[in-house]
């Protein structure tokens, strides 16, 4: 399993980025995919998942109504598309996947929300 992170940068407050995640190694299609995020002395916070069969979504409070977790089953993609950041979403973001029980997530990309 390998799940690779892009798109991450510095971005200023408002402003929007659109991170990917290209998965391989495993049948995507099948699998749920989330995205975490955790930042310099906080805990790994959950943002948003996307199940596998019905593409139902979560997300964190914290991110509702600014954040867009999408699939393409096709490419073995996910995306989080993030409008209106603050410098409170600075972080890395990672995207993970459970396959037969082990976790496995991507080395993450940073965003940095600044003026």
């Amino acid at each position: 399993v390998q799940l690779v992170e892009s798109g991450g940068g510095l971005v200023q407050p408002g402003g929007s980025l659109r991170l990917s995640c290209a998965a391989s190694g495993f049948t995507f299609s099948r699998y749920a995919m989330s995205w975490y995020r955790q930042a310099p002395g906080k805990e790994r916070e959950l943002v948003a998942v996307i199940t596998s069969a019905d593409g139902s979504i979560n997300y964190a409070d914290s991110v509702k109504g600014r954040f867009t977790v999408s699939r393409d089953n096709g490419k073995n993609m996910v995306y989080l598309q993030m409008n209106s950041l603050k410098p409170e979403d600075t972080a890395v973001y990672y995207c993970r996947a459970v396959v037969w029980g082990v976790g496995y997530r991507g080395q993450g990309t940073q965003v940095t929300v600044s003026s």
